[in-house]
């Protein structure tokens, strides 16, 4: 077979072994990621408030 190997997005420099390390959720470490989202800080958001709409 002749496939691309992708780098591990957790170890610089280091290819992509398949172990699923990057799968495992944040918070729980006995659960595979769901993308949940309750591990994202959301506090550094911009937000922006609206008094009131012209026309």
């Amino acid at each position: 077979m002749n496939y691309k190997k992708t780098s591990c997005v957790l170890r610089d420099g280091e290819e992509c072994i398949d172990c699923g390390e990057c799968d495992i959720c944040d918070l729980d470490p006995l659960k595979i990621c769901d993308n949940c989202g309750k591990c994202i800080d959301f506090d550094d958001v911009a937000t922006i408030k609206i008094d009131s709409i012209e026309k």
